[in-house]
């Protein structure tokens, strides 16, 4: 490759770390949001507790059960915060959790879980009755059900008659949950409940509302609730979540929670709302039905750390000095494939060498930009993947990327024919998964993540350096396929067209199609080296 080229190719990957830092800059900068005015003791009003945030726990594991001293130290955490939680079962151990509230001085709104099964619907009813009747003082009401009629796990006739039974022998208010459309398909159930329990979560709208209209749309559908039903509203369920898809202009994000939750706060504050939260903590078995997101609406983590406070500026990232070390790493690891290839087989270089310097350099910062990619495909892959198979498959992916970039000095220094061969490989790897990416994204996308961060780096590089890939003889088909996989991407962007990561997803397909047609010019014209 002559000098010039090598210069320019240099020039651009400084203007590619130029962009990964200045977005790592911005995502890790604090941004101030509303500090929402709270009760006297500064505590919210209650929060959905489920104990299930340890790994592996989850409520559909046969035979678990929660211990006594986990509930009492979460309760007393949460105690800290909130003045009540809600619960959704008295199963696996959550039967104690009345009496460990009674000793922190917390109200339960109890959960009975309503399902598929009569025999397993009787238990939980039976023992919530036993536990109002013992602790009336400590359980504020029944949650007889949660969003029943919208899994149409019972019909409504069944589910009245559970309801009416808590009623009759509880001696404590009797509710049901669900999201408010069905609440309002189903008002008659209004006459068997003393107040009426809605879940409001603009995340998961049929139609998704973005960050800016969260809240007024809360306060919409209160507006609607409170004209349909005379007797009193509480939002069941509200939240907002820090990571997973993105749905239309619904964006997931830490900063997106703190705002959100923090507005609605205030908007409760000033309309008399009564609310709970979604939820206390982190449930990472979530992602098993809901994906990413499934397991980020926690205002802790699964660590039980506190994601943020309700006053101050809050930051979308806090990497520290990580970014710093694995962009030094990236570099090093770039300089000496450079190197190692300027120097050839023998070590020594031959006499039509460019300096070591000339040669090496321009690698410099595509090794960095590749670190800061590393740390957000690292962030990616724990998020996303879910089991061995998953780990195996999209870390398989993030592999098949790298192969392609590690090969690139090799490649671009000598004309490899062996670093040829790895480009080709992981384009053609890259390709084949982008296709079936877009397709299950289109198909089945309600739950699953754009990889644009497996993508971004390979997409950037060869799609825009014209000499940079070396594929030849298939690079047609090659693109043939990310063209596909681009249309594909389209039917997406129809269907959410403010959905930032569609868009950015693509752009990275159209840029791997552009480095097959690149490819299938250069190998027609022949090679600069």
């Amino acid at each position: 490759m002559s000098r010039q080229k090598l210069w320019l190719f240099g020039l651009f990957n400084l203007l590619l770390l130029a962009l990964l830092s200045a977005w790592f800059w911005s995502h890790n900068r604090p941004v101030d949001i509303l500090a929402p005015q709270l009760s006297w003791n500064q505590k919210l009003q209650c929060a959905s507790y489920a104990p299930y945030y340890t790994p592996g726990s989850s409520p559909f594991v046969p035979g678990t059960h929660i211990s006594q001293a986990q509930i009492r130290h979460d309760l007393a955490l949460l105690a800290e915060r909130f003045d009540c939680v809600r619960t959704y079962s008295v199963g696996q151990g959550l039967d104690y959790v009345p009496e460990a509230a009674a000793e922190l001085d917390l109200e339960v709104l109890l959960g009975v879980w309503i399902g598929w099964t009569d025999a397993d619907n009787d238990k939980e009813l039976t023992r919530a009755i036993e536990l109002a009747r013992e602790r009336p003082e400590v359980i504020r009401a029944l949650v007889v059900g949660n969003e029943v009629l919208l899994r149409q796990e019972q019909p409504p006739e069944k589910l009245r008659a559970y309801i009416k039974r808590a009623r009759d022998y509880s001696g404590v208010p009797v509710t049901y949950a669900d999201v408010w459309e069905f609440w309002l398909k189903n008002s008659l159930l209004e006459n068997e409940v003393d107040f009426v329990t809605a879940h409001i979560l603009p995340y998961w709208e049929d139609e998704p509302q973005s960050i800016d209209d969260a809240v007024a749309h809360a306060r919409s559908v209160m507006h609607r609730l409170g004209e349909t039903f005379e007797k009193p509203i509480l939002i069941g369920e509200t939240g907002w979540p820090s990571a997973g898809r993105h749905r239309n202009a619904s964006a997931p994000g830490l900063v997106n929670q703190a705002r959100y939750i923090r507005e609605f706060l205030q908007a409760a504050s000033d309309n008399g709302w009564n609310y709970n939260l979604i939820e206390a903590f982190d449930q990472p078995w979530k992602r098993v039905l809901e994906g990413t997101v499934g397991g980020n609406w926690g205002l802790y983590d699964s660590d039980l750390q506190a994601k943020f406070a309700f006053s101050g500026p809050v930051a979308e990232r806090q990497d520290g000095w990580l970014p710093l070390f694995a962009a030094l790493g990236g570099m090093l690891l770039f300089c000496l494939l450079a190197a190692g290839a300027a120097k050839g087989p023998t070590g020594a270089s031959s006499p039509a060498a460019k300096p070591l310097a000339m040669t090496t350099l321009p690698f410099a910062p595509l090794g960095a930009a590749a670190g800061l990619v590393v740390c957000l495909q690292a962030g990616y892959l724990s998020a996303a993947c879910r089991d061995l198979q998953e780990w195996l498959a999209l870390g398989g992916l993030a592999a098949a990327g790298w192969l392609g970039l590690l090969a690139l000095p090799a490649y671009m220094l000598k004309s490899s024919h062996a670093a040829r061969r790895c480009i080709q490989i992981s384009l053609w790897l890259l390709a084949i998964a982008a296709l079936i990416a877009s397709l299950l994204l289109l198909i089945d996308g309600r739950y699953r993540d754009f990889p644009v961060s497996l993508f971004i780096l390979p997409a950037v590089v060869f799609g825009l350096v014209p000499g940079a890939a070396g594929v030849s003889g298939l690079s047609r088909y090659h693109a043939n396929v990310m063209l596909a996989a681009f249309m594909v991407t389209l039917g997406i962007i129809w269907f959410e067209p403010h959905n930032h990561h569609a868009w950015a997803w693509l752009t990275l397909t159209l840029l791997l199609a552009f480095a097959g047609r690149q490819n299938s010019n250069h190998s027609r014209h022949g090679e600069a080296a």
